[in-house]
């Protein structure tokens, strides 16, 4: 993993500065300890970095989980009752990888997940927005509509319209000027702009400004407006401020609700990241589910363990690390580590980083998430897909990650039993054992996303130098989804050696380009093959 470390260890340093800020805020919106933030962070980083199966995905605490963390700390009377629970989420969550369940992640639709993708982009830039201008009431992981605070996202924007500090604010505009520079002009002029990354620079910067304007009373930023890393003393005030669980409650019934209530939604919000994540990534990677369970499960446990919050992949830091440049998973595992040195040896330094700045930086993150583009191309694909993505976005803009999803994926449900209410959904795979590994599939006279699971998991076991033979002329109705599965499937076949012949009404066409470009050919109704 280390030979592309080149393009890892700038793409950590990014993703270092998105979590640290993160890690804290949603520890303090789940009503925890600080440091278990970052106890989670840094296993999400090292320990689940280093057993996912994932090249690119980065886990930490949730901001999806904070309103059931902050409700369970008080119902099951006290944080080492809380922490049990996180330990026993994680084994429960170890037990559906060894069941499988991971395949649970390929029956959301791909409008749902861009949906998902989009939505937390918009997100993560409203949220941003009181922090750019230096009003810090809310918490930064703080991501439902309706906050702690008793505010609303588009109220929290009004009053930080109405208290603006001047020092974050010029720090910000001048923190997103050095990002964008960076990104448009200065990183196609050599090397050395595309190794030191922008970030670094803006934040570097940031810490210079603040030292700079401390006895300024205009521009001078106040305590409130930085970061705030626990800063220990000593050894002895480090290692005191680990918790560890009550084994002695693990007969309360209700630690064990919150314990499968943790594994449940941790697992879902994990898939639901793996799967965009691989969407995101330019390498069509395609990570294994059930090995990600298992690492999410024995990071849970290790982070409950020792006094951390749960953990999942968490697609606000993924996202950061694919934009960046990483390849491998040994960015993610560096962050972990980069969050673990600086919280021992630097914390009073990290301490004089102007949220403002880093809000600029998720404000990148964010509209590379929910690029305008994108929302022209969902509606040119028609309702069918149309509907469950803006579904799926205000769900999550008006209420919360998971009625979001929950919401686009109801919607998608039904759009789907409404075009495919024929039970004719299969995949046939024909001469397999030929010793020369010629295959002929067959699809069926309709495909859906139900069926993306099977038609991807047929794809991944073809051997290489193989000759496939894939055959549509039965083929009616063909979904989205499945046509972007083939599409990324003609990228890896060069690689594995692979010819395909694509067998059609319109005719037989060898190795195709691409499928996208195949079906777009067609009239109107570009999903329809009759």
């Amino acid at each position: 993993m280390f030979k592309t470390i080149k393009n890892d260890l700038p793409a950590s340093i990014v993703v270092f500065f998105v979590a640290l800020p993160l890690c804290l805020g949603i520890a303090l919106a789940s009503g925890a300890p600080l440091f278990s933030g970052l106890i989670a962070g840094i296993v999400g980083g090292v320990v689940v970095g280093s057993l996912s199966g994932s090249k690119i995905g980065v886990s930490g605490p949730a901001a999806g989980l904070a309103a059931i963390v902050l409700t369970a700390i008080g119902t099951l009377g006290g944080y080492q009752n809380f922490l049990l629970a996180v330990v026993l989420g994680g084994v429960i969550q170890i037990i559906f990888g060894y069941l499988k369940a991971g395949v649970i992640g390929y029956y959301f639709p791909s409008s749902v997940i861009k949906g998902m993708l989009t939505g937390i982009g918009i997100i993560i830039i409203l949220k941003q927005i009181p922090h750019f201008f230096g009003y810090d009431a809310d918490p930064e992981g703080d991501f439902a509509f309706f906050q702690v605070d008793g505010e609303n996202t588009f109220s929290e924007i009004i009053n930080a319209v109405n208290h603006i500090t001047p020092g974050s604010a010029l720090i910000g505009v001048i923190g997103l000027a050095i990002l964008l520079f960076w990104d448009k002009v200065l990183s196609k002029k050599g090397k050395f702009f595309q190794l030191v990354q922008g970030p670094l620079v803006a934040v570097v910067v940031g810490i210079i400004f603040y030292v700079l304007t401390q006895s300024n009373e205009t521009l001078g930023i106040n305590q409130s407006h930085l970061v705030s890393v626990p800063i220990p003393e000593d050894a002895a005030s480090f290692f005191g401020q680990f918790s560890f669980p009550n084994f002695g409650a693990i007969s309360n019934p209700d630690i064990w609700i919150v314990a499968f209530t943790i594994a449940l939604v941790a697992s879902l919000e994990t898939l639901l990241c793996v799967e965009a994540t691989d969407k995101l990534d330019p390498h069509k990677n395609v990570t294994p589910t059930n090995r990600e369970l298992l690492a999410q499960g024995t990071g849970n446990i290790i982070s409950g363990m020792i006094g951390g919050l749960p953990i999942t992949q968490v697609i606000v830091r993924s996202s950061a690390n694919i934009q960046s440049g990483g390849r491998s998973k040994a960015s993610a595992i560096i962050h972990g580590f980069f969050l673990l040195i600086s919280v021992i040896l630097i914390p009073r330094l990290l301490n004089m980083i102007p949220l403002s700045v880093l809000a600029a930086i998720l404000f990148i993150v964010g509209f590379k998430l929910a690029k305008p583009s994108l929302f022209k191309k969902m509606y040119n694909l028609g309702w069918k897909q149309s509907i469950p993505f803006f579904t799926t976005v205000l769900g999550i803009v008006f209420i919360d990650l998971l009625w979001g999803i929950g919401l686009g994926l109801v919607v998608g449900i039904v759009v789907i039993l409404l075009k495919s209410y024929q039970n004719s959904h299969f995949l046939h795979i024909e001469d397999k054992s030929n010793g020369k590994h010629k295959i002929k599939m067959t699809l069926a006279e309709e495909v859906t996303f139900f069926n993306k699971g099977a038609i991807l998991k047929e794809l991944e076991s073809l051997p290489r130098d193989t000759y496939l033979e894939l055959n549509l002329l039965k083929t009616r109705y063909l979904d989205n989804d499945i046509i972007e599965i083939l599409d990324d499937f003609t990228f890896k076949a060069k690689e594995r050696h692979i010819d395909i012949k694509l067998v059609s009404k319109r005719g037989v066409e060898e190795n195709p380009s691409s499928f996208k470009e195949f079906f777009d050919t067609r009239p109107k109704s570009k999903l329809s093959l009759s």
